[in-house]
């Protein structure tokens, strides 16, 4: 393998994006899901084959957290509007 294709690998198809059948990228944009809950299926997804695990899925924990506070502040400011706040 060339160096130019060994850096092609490393930016398009690193290795812990290959796992499986289907990468993470695929799944997210099959499923047509948003930037918060895509990067959260993708750092669960590539988490067992990384370095630091825990790092990961606390990095998922964190984008859930953010799209479920993304949601409440959605449903906050219908509810305002709705009553005439």
């Amino acid at each position: 393998m060339s160096a130019v294709q060994k850096q092609s690998t490393k930016i398009n198809h690193p290795f812990h994006y290959n796992k499986g059948e289907f990468e993470a990228i695929d799944v997210i944009e099959d499923w047509d899901l948003n930037f918060n809950v895509g990067n959260a299926i993708k750092y669960i997804a590539r988490a067992p084959y990384k370095n630091n695990r825990i790092e990961d899925y606390e990095k998922a924990i964190w984008y859930l957290q953010r799209e479920i506070q993304r949601i409440q502040n959605k449903e906050t400011s219908q509810e305002v509007e709705r009553i005439g706040w």
